[in-house]
């Protein structure tokens, strides 16, 4: 795993890590691990960044974790290792294993012969620990390999499954209890019956807030979970003691109540916010699970004696010859030493035109292989490729975003504590300034000040919020993925624009056809030579031409970087670019020429068609601009939003775009990391960046962004790393996200107003301060009903979004 001067960042992913808060106590737990030299945790990502010393820390700091109350995911396996001899072969193979970047812990028992390892799956896998340990001369032995890589997302859903079956089942248990509590407390064994239900929701489906706020008070700290379990706890145990032991407080005059629908509709509420708040975290790993998805897994390798041999990506080395066929993914960067092919690289550069890879020119992993097929060796393979720096930099820049300190993380860390000191005080005061009944009214108060703080409201106030705001977004063809997006989109003051598939189509069009000697045969011969043609652009005129039906040609023959030729009735015909007719002896009249030139410098492509004397037609194509791009812009740049577009284009394209569209600010010919460079200098000169993009390339900016949009009609991944997307691709919606951004960021704030305020009355109500003015003392069936009450006027509040214009 490391050794002495150990710089390599190890990640740690999290669990049950939901807020600044708990980010917090991890961080300070890492910090109190001797031999850790540097930690942060990233809440974005779920995960912990620490660099340490030696191997032996990395296991200290899983249990240091783990000891907070906090989860890490590890994979524990079992395997035999083959090829042992002695018991120093057990130790060497143990040694390596445990070497292996991502390994939490290794051991090797010659004995038996098996390794037994646990390590990091975000990290490692089954094939890179096997191919460790065969660089030694062992092997292991791996029944189904399939099998064995568990992926973090698998233990994801795993968690998810098993949270949302909690919460049907205590949805499920309460409501007769709740049914019971409120309308039928009188009925024969009404608490019984109330107690068998409620039992198995406290004990068994909220055992976890009882644990973790165990282990939060071994290191004398409190989140969320110690109230929870305070709250329901008390609740509990008092109605198990009130219903066993009436006979106590009718001895003093008081009668026995039961707080079984607290306790219970407690633990449903916070298991259902639970569980919605996951499902809405659920796809920020996606898009770098799709991004990995890009790499083929298994390759076909050539081997020294001309065979083939399909082969799994992890044991390509450097050097090795690969076989890329018609269709495929190309699996890691290399050069091309055979043949040539069109190569889709739009993942990587956003461009829609596939390119010409000849002898001795680079590819790249996760592109698509058009037509043709190839050979190509291998320079870059594993984490070194362009695609995993990609991956590495959308991973950096998500996680290295300073995390909004939102409103109810900060007063998390001060409302457990303070609830909790305010119950106790509360009793403390009740016991010796109560009279007779002093101690018994104290404890009913403490109760009824922890129930009525249980921070339902608060927890409601945002996810409520959030949720309607992003329903009347999808109404209006917006997908929003979080809050930190909406509470930002309002600030936003600097939008960047790509251009292919955010302010164009994306897709090659043709946009004019000039005829010097129009008919339906020539039309034909054109359709005929374009559908047999492997060029990229062939494809658009086939569809301009759609309806029209080929007819057979002789002697087609695709003349590289030129164009293609046919025979038609003895006559040659050639579709190309000028370079070919010129060739070819074909002359060009003025008014054709005339019109390519007007073309051109519109940034269009210019295709010629001539038969085998003169040229019969041309045709401009190029990527248009969207219908509604244009009033967009000038929607955006009215709010006062600078607007610049970045494209990886050429400067005659970007600059023809931008006088067309009217946007001042552009720059061409960027690589992807260039365009997130260029966000962070606008966001260091005090701009609120929004990136709108489409395409792969367009990732690491969308990530680097402080809010990000994409165009639905793009890439998954864009989709996935961004944090809004535009299903329609209609720019004119982003005016419209920011609208929408101001009204539920105000709704949001008067949630979180009422909560605040529900509250601060609420809880010295609790406490009993009315009772020496007017004798009143809050029940805490009363006190439980108004914690269900302020959580009904938060969700009502949050409705009332949908009916905003």
């Amino acid at each position: 795993m490391a050794n002495g001067n150990q710089k390599e960042i190890i990640y740690l992913p999290l669990e049950d890590v939901n807020s600044e808060h708990c980010a917090l106590i991890v961080d300070n737990g890492l910090a109190n691990v001797k031999g850790i030299k540097t930690h942060s945790v990233e809440l974005n990502n779920q995960r912990a960044a620490i660099t340490v010393t030696d191997e032996n820390v990395v296991s200290q700091a899983v249990r240091a974790i783990k000891d907070l109350g906090y989860g890490v995911t590890t994979v524990k396996k079992t395997f035999p290792v083959l090829g042992m001899t002695c018991a120093s072969c057990a130790a060497s193979a143990e040694s390596i294993v445990r070497y292996e970047p991502g390994v939490v812990s290794a051991s090797v028992n010659f004995a038996s012969g098996n390794l037994i390892v646990e390590y990091l799956p975000n990290m490692t896998s089954v094939p890179q620990l096997q191919k460790a340990v065969q660089g030694a001369g062992y092997d292991l032995y791996i029944e189904n390999e399939s099998k064995q890589q568990e992926t973090l997302e698998a233990i994801h859903e795993k968690k998810f499954q098993a949270l949302k079956y909690k919460t049907i089942w205590a949805v499920i248990l309460s409501v007769p209890v709740v049914i019971i509590g409120m309308f039928f407390m009188d009925m024969p064994y009404g608490n019984q019956i109330m107690w068998a239900f409620s039992t198995p929701v406290v004990l068994w489906l909220g055992r976890d807030f009882f644990i973790n706020a165990w282990k939060q008070a071994k290191h004398r700290s409190a989140n969320m979970d110690t109230l929870v379990a305070l709250s329901t706890g008390i609740a509990y145990i008092f109605s198990v003691f009130n219903m066993l032991f009436a006979d106590f407080w009718h001895q003093r005059g008081l009668h026995a109540h039961v707080y079984f629908e607290a306790a219970s509709v407690i633990i449903a509420f916070i298991l259902l916010g639970k569980l919605l708040e996951e499902k809405a975290k659920g796809n920020t790993s996606t898009a770098l699970k799709k991004l990995i998805g890009l790499q083929p897994k298994t390759v076909t390798v050539l081997r020294s004696d001309g065979t083939e041999a399909q082969t799994t990506i992890e044991t390509l080395n450097i050097g090795d010859i690969i076989l890329v066929k018609p269709g495929e993914k190309i699996a890691v960067d290399g050069v091309v030493t055979l043949g040539n092919s069109y190569v889709d690289e739009s993942m990587l550069s956003g461009e829609p035109i596939p390119v010409l890879k000849n002898l001795n020119e680079k590819v790249f992993a996760g592109t698509i292989n058009q037509k043709g097929s190839f050979q190509f060796k291998a320079l870059k393979v594993g984490q070194d490729t362009m695609l995993a720096q990609i991956i590495k930099m959308v991973q950096d820049a998500q996680g290295s975003k300073a995390p909004v300190q939102k409103l109810v993380d900060k007063i998390a860390a001060i409302f457990v504590p303070t609830v909790i000191g305010i119950a106790i005080l509360t009793f403390i005061i009740w016991s010796i300034l109560g009279g007779e009944n002093g101690m018994v009214q104290g404890l009913l108060a403490a109760i009824t000040v922890l129930v009525i703080a249980c921070p339902c409201a608060l927890g409601l106030a945002t996810p409520t919020a959030i949720m309607v705001g992003v329903g009347k977004g999808a109404e209006e063809g917006i997908l929003i993925k979080d809050a930190e997006s909406l509470e930002l989109a309002q600030k936003v003051d600097a939008i960047i624009l790509d251009k292919t598939g955010t302010i164009t189509e994306g897709k090659p069009q043709v946009t004019d056809v000039a005829w010097l000697d129009a008919d339906d045969q020539k039309k034909n011969i054109l359709l005929s030579i374009e559908k047999q043609s492997e060029h990229p652009l062939a494809e658009a005129i086939v569809n301009y031409f759609d309806g029209i039906k080929p007819i057979h040609l002789t002697h087609f023959e695709s003349i590289t970087g030129k164009g293609a030729k046919a025979n038609f009735s003895d006559e040659t015909y050639f579709v190309g670019n000028k370079k070919l007719l010129l060739e070819n002896g074909i002359t060009i009249s003025k008014e054709l020429e005339q019109l390519a030139e007007e073309w051109s410098n519109l940034s269009k492509t210019v295709i010629w068609f001539s038969d085998g004397k003169k040229a019969i037609s041309v045709i401009a194509i190029s990527d248009k601009i969207k219908e509604n791009s244009v009033a967009a812009i000038k929607e955006m740049q009215e709010m006062g939003i600078e607007l610049y577009m970045l494209t990886g284009d050429n400067e005659a394209t970007a600059k023809s775009i931008a006088q067309i569209t009217g946007i001042k600010h552009f720059k061409a010919e960027l690589l992807p990391h260039h365009k997130a460079e260029f966000i962070k200098e606008l966001q260091k000169n005090g701009k609120t960046v929004a990136m709108v993009g489409d395409g792969i390339n367009d990732s690491t900016a969308l990530a680097t962004a402080d809010v990000s949009i994409a165009m639905g009609k793009g890439s998954d991944i864009a989709m996935n790393v961004a944090k809004m997307t535009i299903i329609s691709s209609d720019l004119s919606k982003i005016p419209e996200a920011i609208k929408l951004s101001k009204q539920t960021v105000a709704t949001i704030n008067q949630n979180l107003f009422w909560a605040f305020i529900y509250n601060l009355i609420g809880i010295p109500i609790a406490a009993g301060l009315l009772y020496p003015i007017n004798g009143f003392l809050l029940n805490p069936i009363i006190a439980g009903a108004a914690m269900a009450l302020s959580s009904v006027s938060v969700v009502t509040n949050s409705l009332r979004l949908k009916w905003k214009n």
